[in-house]
């Protein structure tokens, strides 16, 4: 009997120890290469095997890494312990979470005033730091009145601005236009376009005779006033001054009164009038 116990006793040994290296030998733990975004925990199931997740600790960058690389490796407990591996490749999928981006946050350009409809003003170019649709990128113009859109145009694909009608200095001599781009996920950025019209001598002087004495009696004396006359001409700089002279052989001359500093020539911007006297 005391044999027979003995020998029960040696079994449950023998199994309590085969156990114990079996639960040794057996998978004890993970470990993933080192990264900046990714660990591992390992967790039990209720089956009493063990399972692994994968656990973001950090926000990807796509913009930074598209995709990653990792090595992750599996240990048992054995002596020497033995391991297994397995590559993990993990694409990182594009956030939107880049705005365009212009070239330049103003533009300025000059256009003359006798620019024909249709003709290029200049190009925006914005970019994208986001792939796919996220970075499609569609170009128009943001609040602007409507007297801009009715004169500009900005194509949504190109960024081409373009001019619908003709300009007029003496109407406007120059245009702020606001524009936009928008991408594919509805982030905006926007630029100011400066445009300054450029004056063509495109407007004859016009005289204007506010008084006129006729007929003029011959024994009228030398600096008799005959006629007062306005003249104007809408465009700018040289082209806005003018310079004025009497033909024929009547014995009238014009005298003009102004500032001593007058250089002998009128511009758009007086508001005088000429004299003419018998000289």
């Amino acid at each position: 009997a005391g044999q027979s116990g003995s020998g029960t006793a040696s079994s449950s040994e023998r199994r309590r120890a085969d156990l114990a290296a079996f639960q040794r030998n057996s998978l004890q733990g993970y470990e993933l290469e080192a990264n900046r975004y990714f660990a591992v925990e390992v967790k039990d199931s209720q089956d009493g095997s063990k399972f692994v997740e994968l656990v973001l600790r950090r926000a990807l960058d796509r913009e930074n890494e598209s995709s990653l690389r990792l090595m992750l490796t599996a240990l048992d407990g054995g002596d020497p312990p033995r391991t297994g591996t397995a590559q993990l490749w993990i694409n990182v999928t594009d956030a939107n979470d880049n705005p365009p981006v212009f070239a330049q946050d103003r533009y300025r350009v000059s256009l003359r005033e006798d620019a024909a409809a249709g003709s290029t003003v200049l190009n925006v170019s914005a970019s994208d730091a986001d792939v796919g649709t996220n970075a499609r990128i569609a170009y128009g113009f943001g609040k602007t009145p409507a007297k801009v859109r009715q004169k500009f145009v900005v194509d949504a694909e190109t960024g081409t601005i373009s001019l619908q009608e003709q300009l007029d200095f003496e109407d406007t001599r120059g245009y702020m236009l606001l524009v936009e781009a928008r991408d594919g996920g509805g982030l905006v950025a926007h630029c100011k376009v400066e445009v300054e019209v450029l004056d063509v001598n495109d407007n004859a002087p016009e005289i204007t005779i506010l008084s006129l004495t006729s007929p003029v009696p011959e024994d009228s004396p030398t600096g008799t006033v005959v006629a007062l006359l306005n003249v104007n001409d809408p465009d700018s700089g040289e082209n806005g001054q003018v310079s004025c002279e009497l033909s024929g052989e009547a014995p009238l001359s014009i005298v003009v009164r102004l500032s001593p500093n007058w250089n002998g020539e009128v511009d758009s911007g007086w508001a005088g009038n000429l004299t003419v006297v018998e000289s």
